[in-house]
């Protein structure tokens, strides 16, 4: 029973022992592995065996990550005293070296990035810090860089997230910005009264030349009317007989009889035309052809 008992507290010693010795390792992850104290080695990914009474791990984590830095006072070039806090993205390349050369990473890393916006932000003028952020993240960034290389820690990204100048010149930038605004309203109202301008000038431009040229159609359709009218009138002239004419010449005579005036004068064609109608003959025209003589009145 006793032994039965001992075999029992030895397999569950065993078991535990097992438990602690088993390491599983995943991808992202590794662990520094100290025997003795001695460092020997990275271990992982996967299943790892270690000796829990003589073997110490410390784990690193390989992906990327973030670290908040608390907003910090500083002092510009030209005497600006701002507010700025910013966030670093880092991540370890070199676990062992992460583990033996520095004791607190995130502790070591604020006051590094404290003191080094302080020497960054002193290069630059006010203007500078808040029109040129993308070159103060890089600047940042290769600094900070430079100190974190040594411990096996790669500093990806630095972002700038807010920049807090004092009161007086954020008034002063607010009044600046409003009178740039006004400045811009100005000169686009008066470019879009121009460009009206412009487009109405073009508009009575292209009316008038519309205009001049649909009276010059006009006119010319009027010419043309008038000329078919006139060779119409010539063609339907020529095919009227002698007797049509003469009857034409009557109907003017008439016309002319009514008058009030007391003095006629009547065209020799007329004249000639009323002769004929009436059956007297003229004398001989001034073309030599003859003329029949009128008959001598006989006395009674």
């Amino acid at each position: 029973m006793i032994i039965g008992i001992v075999v029992g507290v030895v397999v569950l010693l065993l078991l535990v022992l097992f438990g602690f010795s088993v390491k599983i390792v995943r991808e992202y992850q590794r662990f520094l592995l100290f025997r003795l104290g001695r460092a020997v080695g990275i271990r992982g990914p996967g299943l790892v065996l270690v000796n829990p009474v003589i073997d110490r791990t410390s784990w690193v984590d390989l992906r990327e990550q973030f670290l908040e830095i608390p907003r910090q006072t500083a002092i510009t070039q030209d005497n600006a005293s701002i507010s700025i806090d910013f966030i670093i993205f880092y991540k370890v390349v070199d676990p062992e070296m992460s583990v033996l050369k520095v004791q607190n990473f995130a502790a070591a890393a604020q006051n590094v990035a404290a003191t080094t916006l302080r020497s960054v932000v002193g290069d630059m003028a006010l203007d500078d810090v808040l029109s040129k952020r993308d070159e103060m993240n890089a600047a940042l960034r290769v600094r900070l860089d430079e100190v974190t290389e040594r411990w096996g820690v790669k500093v990806t990204t630095v972002e700038v997230r807010e920049v807090n100048p004092p009161a007086g010149v954020l008034d002063a930038m607010t009044r600046q910005m409003s009178a740039e605004r006004t400045r811009r309203a100005a000169i686009t109202e008066a470019q879009g009264q121009k460009q009206a301008a412009i487009t109405l000038a073009e508009g009575t431009k292209q009316a008038a030349i519309l205009s001049a040229e649909g009276e010059r159609q006009s006119q010319i359709l009027r010419a043309e009317g008038l000329a078919a009218a006139l060779e119409t009138i010539f063609n339907v002239g020529k095919g009227l007989d002698r007797n049509t004419m003469q009857l034409q010449y009557l109907e003017t005579l008439k016309q002319v009889g009514t008058a009030p005036s007391t003095k006629i004068v009547v065209p020799m064609d007329l004249l000639s035309g009323v002769m004929n109608v009436l059956g007297t003959p003229s004398r001989s025209s001034s073309d030599g052809s003859e003329r029949r003589p009128r008959p001598e009145p006989t006395s009674s």
